[in-house]
């Protein structure tokens, strides 16, 4: 692979790659409002990440994807990456998932803060709990330890990355809540989000009707006759 701005080849084990096309501002303010499970199960309910814990309180998240990939325990291109970023970007991290050393801590909140950075999403530890508990930025993190960082490793910017069980792609849509981190390619986003707002207005419509006491109590009944079940 080369380095575009110079056409030669990068060393062993460095790539950064050109930034994604961000995604529109209409999109990002549509799905600030969509709750990552409706996402989750339009996908199909098979897809997210798995246990990333939110340590910024419950604050919804929404951006744009950014990558990199790491060294576990080395934060040098996390660094680099962060000079990069948009407003209404999300920086994703892979780690490896090692939890042993924390990837980013306070200082890099603040530069994240200070770039208008939408959030992070790190396949590994963060340090300096209580600062991230202040809001401010959304964080989706594998765990949390004292141990810093080392600043001397390679590393990929941009490019496709794993992050407890999600793949996440330069330019996808990334959202997060309370219950976790989905992401989706940045298009087909209308038709994304006809099928999310459709299941958000049935929902919504169930609920009214267990306020009310209009549900039936045998609705799961041929359901349950269809797969042999007799009731």
């Amino acid at each position: 692979m080369f380095d575009v701005s110079t056409n030669e080849p990068w060393p062993v084990g460095f790539m950064i790659n050109p930034m994604p096309k961000a995604i529109p501002n209409e999109w990002l303010e549509k799905f600030s409002k969509i709750p990552a499970a409706i996402v989750s199960d339009c996908l199909g309910r098979n897809v997210g990440a798995i246990g990333l814990e939110p340590y910024h309180g419950f604050t919804h998240m929404c951006g744009t994807a950014i990558t990199v990939r790491v060294r576990p325990g080395d934060n040098l291109m996390i660094l680099k990456a962060l000079q990069m970023v948009r407003p209404g970007d999300v920086l994703v991290i892979d780690g490896g998932g090692d939890v042993s050393r924390a990837l980013v801590g306070g200082i890099m909140r603040a530069m994240a803060i200070q770039s208008g950075l939408a959030g992070m999403v790190v396949h590994g530890a963060i340090r300096d709990r209580e600062e991230w508990a202040e809001g401010g930025l959304p964080i989706f993190a594998a765990g949390c330890v004292h141990r810093g960082p080392s600043t001397d490793s390679s590393g990929e910017i941009n490019v496709p990355v794993s992050c407890s069980g999600l793949v996440v792609h330069p330019g996808d849509l990334v959202i997060g809540d309370a219950d976790g981190v989905v992401a989706v390619p940045g298009i087909g986003l209308e038709k994304l989000y006809v099928r999310c707002m459709s299941l958000v207005d049935k929902e919504q419509d169930t609920l009214m009707k267990i306020a009310h006491g209009m549900l039936s109590n045998d609705r799961f009944d041929p359901l349950l006759r269809a797969k042999g079940c007799p009731v």
